[in-house]
């Protein structure tokens, strides 16, 4: 993965499961977890969704949304969150231009022509705090999601704290 911590986050636009068009800018002062995989359909990714929507009353007392982004369709998409039972939970198509996004964020595998699997924490300013990438029989821990966040939101409280 060639994304820095640190980095300012490339916005992008993309539609969800139900068409919607999705802005990365439209989350501005929120957290945001870019949560790529390869393909829907296949076991681990569907778990890594089903964890997302698992995790997302976790993640918004973090004030964090999660989206799940892979290069499937919109059909494909909605039909999937449907037969997961992923309600709240925004799955991405990154259909067209073909994985433009995941390129973007340097977790595009030209050769495979899909995403590999990674988390990507955004802070509410738009700059990159966490990155990770897994292999792609490995289903990522959305521990270390949280973890993340937490560790950001005691971060910024210490720096919002009046000095003695």
């Amino acid at each position: 993965m060639v994304i820095e911590l640190g980095e300012q986050a490339r916005d992008f636009s993309m539609p969800d499961q139900n068409g919607n068009t999705v802005r990365l800018s439209g989350f501005s002062g929120r957290r945001v977890v870019l949560s790529f995989h390869p393909l829907a359909w296949t076991r681990i990714c569907a778990e890594q969704m089903k964890a997302l929507e698992v995790n997302r009353e976790a993640f918004e007392e973090l004030g964090a949304v999660a989206l799940g982004i892979s290069v499937d369709s919109v059909p494909c998409k909605r039909a999937w969150a449907g037969s997961l039972s992923i309600k709240k939970t925004l799955l991405l198509a990154d259909f067209w231009p073909h994985g433009e996004v995941a390129q973007m964020y340097d977790v595009f595998d030209g050769t495979k022509g899909y995403a590999r699997r990674a988390n990507i924490v955004i802070d509410e300013v738009g700059r990159v705090i966490f990155a990770a990438e897994y292999p792609a029989t490995t289903m990522p821990d959305m521990q270390d999601v949280k973890g993340a966040l937490q560790a950001h939101e005691r971060s910024r409280r210490e720096e919002e704290m009046p000095l003695a």
